[in-house]
């Protein structure tokens, strides 16, 4: 009997991990563990870079999934906190591609009721690289989130802790690709 109660567990533990690993993130715009081109980079504070959004597509949702949201971090900041460039939340579950340049200030390419939160560079919309000069390379994290509710509620003034907050509370997985760029 005990081997049978071990073979059961085992085959479930199996049977979980494979499915685990299904949710993925892809872009024609970037990729993991390569750097960004400058179209990436912020237009600003020194930077001269085209601050688009690249594209994203998620496949393999998990079951459950109600909503999306997509954040991008960059941990390497000197901030001691690192640094929000774009967190956008809301995106209804039907949708699993966010074309290039959604992410810009004027919102009219976002999906319908999604919502940008503030970003470090203190607008609501994409906010590209932009790590000091001669600082090395920093990773950017390029994150998809299943969340298990159809909304988040958030002031529209929401700091990026609350949203990563509330993001992170209702997340059932993620998919991330991390990017890389540098100022020389």
């Amino acid at each position: 009997m005990l081997n049978k109660t071990i073979l059961a567990a085992a085959l479930i533990g199996l049977s979980s991990s494979a499915v685990a690993g299904d949710f993925k993130l892809t872009s024609t715009d970037i990729s993991h563990g390569n750097f960004m081109p400058k179209t990436q980079e912020f237009n600003g504070f020194g930077c001269t870079g085209g601050d688009k959004s690249p594209q994203l597509k998620w496949t393999g949702a998990p079951k459950g999934t109600k909503s999306f949201a997509v954040t991008v971090h960059d941990a390497d900041a000197p901030t001691g906190s690192g640094w929000w460039h774009w967190q956008i939340v809301n995106i209804p579950a039907s949708v699993t591609e966010l074309k290039a340049g959604a992410g810009d200030k004027s919102g009219k390419f976002k999906p319908a009721g999604s919502q940008q939160i503030e970003n470090d560079y203190g607008v609501a919309a994409f906010g590209g690289a932009c790590p000091p000069p001669g600082h090395g390379a920093h990773k950017y994290k390029f994150t998809v989130h299943a969340l298990s509710v159809e909304k988040l509620e958030l002031p529209q003034n929401a700091s990026g802790a609350l949203a990563g907050y509330m993001i992170n509370a209702n997340s059932i997985d993620t998919a991330t690709i991390e990017a890389l760029y540098k100022r020389d």
